[in-house]
């Protein structure tokens, strides 16, 4: 397997697919580094030379932010919205839904579970 950006990749996919696995590269980005490599799009992972994979690695250190980078940068700027108390920080903030979805049905992913209200339970039997 490959590494790049310190991240493997997997050897049996297409170079372009496999350089998706890597956060911050999209398809878009991964066709212009191999663009950029004068690497074929459809050529395999483990078929590469380790020049070819040098040049890869060299278009991702020196042109790109990625992986780790990225995470720190996109971390900052959510956390620079909440200090501010900005409107999409205060989203963020309370764990609601940041791009102007509904929230009155769906966005269960970002609120978590149904919390039953109401007589859906049968009461408990009490003495007296």
């Amino acid at each position: 397997m490959a590494r790049f950006a310190n991240v493997e990749v997997p050897s049996s996919k297409r170079v372009m697919v496999s350089l998706t696995y890597v956060y911050g590269i999209g398809p878009k980005l991964a066709k212009d580094i191999l663009a950029k490599a004068k690497i074929d799009e459809d050529k395999r992972v483990k078929d590469l030379t380790e020049a070819e994979e040098k040049k890869i690695r060299d278009i991702l250190d020196t042109d790109y932010t990625v992986e780790g980078d990225l995470h720190r940068v996109v971390g900052g700027n959510i956390k620079r919205l909440k200090d501010i108390k900005s409107y999409r920080g205060v989203r963020h903030a309370v764990n609601l839904p940041v791009r102007g979805q509904r929230t009155r049905t769906n966005s269960r992913t970002k609120r978590g579970r149904r919390i039953a209200v109401g007589g859906s339970q049968p009461k408990a039997a009490s003495k007296t």
